[in-house]
């Protein structure tokens, strides 16, 4: 339960969207606050696709509480028929039938680059997930599937909004992004372990692979690579 709170507690921020009105002008107004430069309608534009794409991002850190509940094959069997509905959603909404709620959620959700194409994020999401439960034992899975929620979530909302120094070589990751990551993640650690020089280490191996250029494949790689360095902390 405490942490079926905590994940309601950080994703319910993000689900305000209707905010972005409001927001002061220092951040969507100029140009000089926001890493990507264009329009104010541009800037507006950009900021509400990333809420509602991590809003979905961040709803898998649900995952290890309900495997804790209602087990692990069960919450594997779920994620894949889920998986599979969206993959079967978005190949008829390709086709030109679309289906209600999921089609336009996936539509709203889309950035520019996956305009026009299938939209492959929601299948690595799920696929990540399930590989962390399948390859590792529940707690170095949740640690695996925490980072890839809030580490990799919150990386990319934040660093769209407030970066301004980008990282070379990294395809237009920010200094910002990924301090969030390491933020985020070495808290959501410590709070699984307990152990502050453990959580670091992890926190530093998850922004590392979060810095890597393979846009959707992320979501493949990191919680891969944070259940292996978890794991291998926790065992040894």
């Amino acid at each position: 339960m405490q942490k079926l709170r905590f994940a309601t507690a950080v994703i319910t921020p993000f689900q305000r969207i209707g905010l972005l009105r409001t927001a002061p002008a220092s951040v969507f107004g100029s140009t000089s606050g926001f890493i990507y430069p264009g329009s104010r309608e541009a800037a507006y534009s950009e900021v509400r696709t990333e809420l509602v794409r991590k809003s979905i991002h961040l709803l898998i850190a649900l995952v290890p509480s309900v495997a804790l509940v209602t087990g692990v094959d069960f919450m594997l069997a779920l994620l894949g028929i889920g998986t599979l509905f969206y993959a079967y959603a978005e190949t008829l909404r390709l086709n030109g039938h679309p289906v209600a709620v999921i089609s336009y959620i996936t539509t709203v959700a889309a950035r520019d680059r996956d305009r026009g194409r299938f939209v492959l994020g929601p299948v690595t999401l799920g696929l990540g997930a399930m590989l962390a439960l399948l390859l590792y034992p529940l707690p170095a899975a949740s640690i695996a599937i925490y980072s890839l929620a809030f580490g990799d979530g919150l990386a990319s909302l934040v660093g769209k909004m407030f970066g301004r120094l980008r990282i070379p070589f990294t395809r237009g990751k920010t200094f910002v992004g990924s301090a969030t990551c390491f933020v985020a993640v070495y808290e959501v650690t410590l709070a699984v372990l307990g152990s502050p020089k453990e959580a670091a280490i992890i926190a530093a191996g998850a922004t590392l692979l979060e810095m890597i250029p393979v846009r959707d494949l992320d979501n493949l790689l990191l919680p891969m690579g944070v259940g292996l360095l978890a794991n291998f902390l926790i065992s040894g």
